[in-house]
């Protein structure tokens, strides 16, 4: 089978296709044949190396990739609950499991826990933009959960991440400052953002907020704009510890969760909570996918397809 794997830290151009043997269900796991792979930021870092930093042992070569959509082909020992042909979505925990197994693949051998069924209306590739972002912003949001945060600002509102924390947010029944890329106003005030403020705001004049999600992340000026007591959420790291007195700091790494997932996943289907994809790319041009997005400027996800 192809994969497009990492063969040396770098640019896009050390993504190249080569063949491996089909994957084998082993010790409870399932084999999904992988119709689309989503093109994530931590994707890039990967292959640049930058990730190696926190991932010790890391080598190249590796497959990337973090979030899948495609079918049971294999239902291993057939205690997963999964028959061959189910649709399935799902999230390879890739820094957890040291880079072990990626998504950009043509299969690959799965915890089965790591996946939701898709509905069958809801389309593969759009399917895929859902697992690591809308994770990422669910378990975010859980996190600011607490007695007097009834406001919170969600940096990179535009993007995945953001874009799916603003309307769970929404739907937790948060008052939502997003903040928005330039010509994005838009589609974040359709998302139901209470107020929208442009990539440039200094947060400084923002009154003090209960909690901030900074999921591009801003940094420390995000986080100063929480009040004493209040929470910061970022989805990478930061450099914030003189705050911490003051503000409580949390860096959540996504976890696997099946039954939220599953909920997310209907959430989509049902045009309750909103994707976009920008782009397809076949699976042997994941270097342009990975260029395009290093370029900036990209609205909506970009998508591997097999």
């Amino acid at each position: 089978m192809r994969v497009c794997e990492v063969i040396e830290f770098g640019g896009p151009d050390v993504l190249r296709i080569s063949e491996r043997p089909q994957p084998v269900a082993q010790g409870g796991e399932v084999v999904v044949e992988v119709v689309a792979a989503n093109v994530n930021p931590s994707d890039l870092a990967a292959r640049s190396g930058a990730l190696a930093r926190r991932m010790e042992g890391l080598e190249a070569p590796f497959v990337p990739g973090w979030d899948l959509s495609g079918v049971i082909a294999d239902a291993g020992d057939g205690r997963s609950g999964f028959s061959v042909g189910d649709p399935v979505v799902g999230i390879i925990p890739w820094i957890q499991t040291g880079g072990r197994v990626g998504a950009y693949a043509e299969a690959v051998a799965v915890d089965p826990a790591w996946l939701a069924l898709r509905p069958e209306r809801l389309d593969p590739v759009a399917a895929a933009t859902v697992p690591l972002n809308a994770l990422t912003a669910r378990q975010g949001l859980d996190l600011i959960e607490a007695p007097g945060v009834t406001t919170v600002l969600i940096t990179g509102a535009s993007g995945a991440v953001g874009g799916f924390a603003t309307q769970l947010a929404v739907r937790d029944g948060l008052r939502v400052l997003a903040l928005a890329s330039e010509g994005d106003e838009t589609w974040v005030g359709e998302l139901g953002a209470h107020e929208v403020l442009p990539r440039g705001t200094d947060l400084r004049e923002l009154e003090p907020l209960d909690a901030v999600l900074d999921a591009v992340p801003i940094g420390a000026a995000a986080a100063a704009a929480v009040r004493g007591g209040g929470v910061a959420v970022f989805t990478r790291r930061a450099e914030v510890r003189e705050l911490a007195d003051e503000v409580r700091i949390e860096t959540p790494l996504v976890t696997p969760d099946a039954v939220v997932l599953a909920e997310l996943v209907e959430m989509v289907a049902a045009g309750r909570l909103r994707t976009r994809v920008a782009r397809t790319f076949d699976l042997a041009d994941a270097s342009g996918a990975h260029g395009l997005l290093e370029q900036g400027g990209v609205r909506g996800k970009l998508v591997l397809t097999t």
